[in-house]
C-alpha cells in the first residue's frame, strides 16, 4: 500500500500502513442479539475478517508527531511495516518528538518498544488520561477478563521504558496547535481520537471507533468481542459518525483505508473517499 499524505491545516499528515489484521468471523457481535449478528455475518459474506492496521505521522508545529505506533516486531512479519514507512518519508525514530496514543492495544502501542528499550528515544508519549488511569489500576486489572488484559501489560512496560516521559492528557489540554483530543470510549474506556483543525474540513483520526468501515457504517450496532464496553462502543460509533457527517469532517483511523468522508444514508452512514 502506498503512503497517503495530505495537508490538513498546519500539518502534513501521512498514513503509515503497519499490516493487516485477520481474525475468524466469529469475533463479530451485535447489540441486537444473535439473529442480528447472523445477519451481519451474512452481510460480510466471508469466513474471516481482514482489516488494515494504520498509524499516522504529523509534520508541522512541534516537529514530528505520531498518532499511534503500530505493532513493531511484536506480532510477527505480517506487521510492523509502519517503521519502514516512516523511513520512506525521510524520518527516523530519533526524529519523532512525541506519540499521541488513541488507546493501549497492541496494534496501536507495541511499536513504542524495542525489546527492553524505547523505540523512540527522544519522544514523549501522550496517553488519554482515562485510558492510562484504567490500565494502571490493579483492581481494574483483576476485574477484566484475562484475555482482555493486554493493555495493562502495555501500560506497565510504557512507564518502565519511558520514565518521566509519559503524559496523561485530556480534551482540555493544549496538546499541539490546532490538535484536540476527542474522547471516544467503548472499545476501551479511554479510547480517544485527535481532531486536527483544517478551516472547516477538519481531520478526525478516530482510533478504533470504527473497525469495519463498510459494515459498521451501514450498521453501527455491529461490534467486536474486543470491545471492553460493547454498548458504549455502539453509542460512540453512532454519535461520531453523525458528528463527522454533520460537521463535514474528513476521517481516518487505525482500520480505515485512506482518508474518507461520512455521508448519512437514512438511519445509517457511508464512508467514501475524501475529495
Amino acid at each position: 500500500m502506498d503512503q497517503q499524505t495530505r495537508r490538513f491545516g498546519r500539518y502534513e499528515v501521512s498514513i503509515l500502513h503497519d499490516g493487516f489484521y485477520e481474525a475468524p468471523i466469529d469475533v463479530l457481535t451485535h447489540a441486537a442479539g444473535p439473529a442480528a449478528r447472523d445477519g451481519a455475518i451474512a452481510a460480510w459474506g466471508r469466513p474471516t475478517l481482514r482489516i488494515v492496521v494504520n498509524c499516522f505521522v504529523l509534520r508541522g508545529p512541534g516537529g514530528v508527531t505520531l498518532v499511534d505506533a503500530g505493532t513493531g516486531t511484536s506480532w510477527g512479519d505480517a506487521y510492523g511495516h509502519a517503521r519502514s514507512a516512516l523511513v520512506a518519508l525521510g524520518l527516523t525514530r530519533d526524529s519523532v518528538d512525541r506519540v499521541l496514543i488513541t488507546h493501549l492495544h497492541g496494534d496501536h502501542a507495541l511499536g513504542l518498544f524495542d525489546g527492553e528499550a524505547p523505540y523512540f528515544p527522544n519522544a514523549r508519549i501522550l496517553v488519554p488520561a482515562t485510558e492510562l488511569h484504567f490500565f494502571t489500576d490493579a483492581d481494574k486489572r483483576l476485574s477484566t477478563p484475562e484475555n482482555r488484559r493486554g493493555g495493562f501489560a502495555i501500560a506497565e512496560t510504557l512507564q518502565r521504558l519511558y520514565p518521566e516521559r509519559v503524559d496523561a492528557i485530556t480534551g482540555s489540554d493544549d496538546i499541539l496547535p490546532g490538535v484536540t483530543l476527542i474522547p471516544l470510549p467503548g472499545h476501551t474506556y479511554g479510547q480517544s481520537g485527535y481532531l486536527i483543525e483544517n478551516g472547516g474540513r477538519d481531520l478526525l483520526l478516530w482510533g478504533d471507533a470504527v473497525h469495519l468501515e463498510t459494515l459498521q457504517a451501514t450498521d453501527p450496532e455491529v461490534g467486536l468481542v474486543f470491545d471492553l464496553d460493547g454498548a458504549g462502543a455502539v453509542a460512540t460509533r453512532r454519535d461520531i459518525l453523525g458528528q463527522a457527517s454533520d460537521q463535514g469532517w474528513i476521517v481516518s483511523g487505525g482500520h480505515v483505508e485512506g482518508f474518507k468522508t461520512v455521508r448519512r444514508v437514512g438511519n445509517a452512514f457511508e464512508l467514501v473517499p475524501a475529495a
